[in-house]
């Protein structure tokens, strides 16, 4: 394992920041955190986590797919894409990473590839460092989420542990980093890394979320699915949302995208931009919408992360317990409230 001191950490980020992009958790003025390109003088914060995960930076909010430039009956298509060149990204915690994985479930591993998520992904080297402060929001644990990076996460797993901070590389990637890096680390050994696992570990059991109850949901059969769906719980936890889609913004592992041609005076644009399963026009349709109320979207939501995304992915579900959605959602509607629901329901 390789180290540098806490007091150093700069001059790491100025010589992976020298070589290549490189964007780490950044205090902003609204008293939170976004991640952002280092340049010299930027300081990392101590914020447990970003307002919005480090999805954007594989799955952007808008992003340019294609023009179309017509002369008469000519059509000509010009692809924008290029080869992005490599970045790293430092801080990203255990929840976003997996968060990672449930994304590349479906843009990765299912055919076709989305070339434009795996250009990116192909590019990004993850630095995933573990929560030393996990917070009352945070339920990770409750989907075997290692919040102490006891199991490797990302291309290189990072802790800080007696003011310093250590390094483990996982895959070629994070080999590839720590060998850039080796100038200014050296050499340590595991204990006090052994010794900041097991406190955090510690802390984690004590969070009032850390085992909610699952058995209802995840990887179940037909029937069981059909009972969570005609549940009378979505009319209780659905009643005080107002459609604002925050939640699905800020979460790691929403993927639902829209595409929008726009007329320019150099051709046709066409950008995908992020899109919302809560929102009312989500699934108009020219002749319907087959949701017509907020029950229908709030359920469509949570079924998918609790029960559609399991029973597709072998039992993986698509929330990982960040708490973001505790924190922002302006009515307190969230995925602890509908699990809740779900476990004490007599009729599921």
């Amino acid at each position: 394992m390789l180290s540098i001191s806490k007091d150093k950490i700069d001059s790491l980020f100025e010589l992976i920041g020298s070589k290549q992009p490189l964007y780490l958790p950044v205090d902003n003025n609204a008293g939170t955190a976004d991640f952002q390109k280092w340049e010299k003088g930027t300081k990392l914060s101590s914020a447990l986590k970003t307002v919005r995960s480090a999805k954007d930076f594989f799955f952007p909010k808008t992003e340019h797919m294609v023009s179309y430039q017509m002369n008469g009956q000519e059509v000509k298509v010009e692809d924008p894409r290029k080869d992005v060149e490599d970045f790293v990204i430092f801080g990203v915690r255990a929840c976003d990473a997996k968060g990672f994985e449930c994304i590349d479930g479906v843009y990765l591993n299912m055919n076709p590839v989305d070339s434009y998520y795996k250009n990116r992904r192909d590019h990004g080297t993850v630095i995933v460092l573990a929560c030393n402060e996990p917070a009352k929001t945070c339920f990770c644990t409750s989907y075997k989420i290692d919040p102490t990076l006891a199991s490797p996460a990302g291309d290189v797993s990072c802790w800080l542990a007696d003011d310093k901070y250590y390094f483990q590389a996982n895959t070629e990637k994070g080999k590839a980093f720590v060998e850039n890096a080796k100038s200014v680390l050296a050499d340590a050994a595991d204990s006090a890394v052994d010794a900041v696992k097991k406190d955090i570990a510690a802390k984690v059991e004590k969070l009032p979320f850390a085992h909610l109850d699952l058995s209802k949901v995840g990887d179940v059969k037909p029937e069981q699915m059909m009972k969570i769906f005609n549940s009378k719980i979505w009319t209780k936890v659905s009643e005080a949302c107002v459609g604002c889609g925050t939640c699905t913004y800020v979460c790691p592992t929403c993927m639902c995208f829209d595409v929008r041609d726009f007329k320019t005076n150099n051709g046709i644009r066409q950008i995908r931009c992020w899109d919302s399963c809560m929102f009312n026009d989500f699934t108009q349709m020219a002749a319907e919408n087959p949701r017509h109320t907020q029950k229908e979207r709030s359920r469509q939501r949570f079924m998918h992360k609790l029960v559609y995304y399991p029973m597709a992915h072998e039992g993986m579900f698509s929330c990982v317990g960040c708490g973001r959605c505790l924190e922002s959602c302006p009515v307190n509607m969230n995925a602890v409230k509908v699990l809740k629901a779900i476990s004490e329901s007599d009729d599921i």
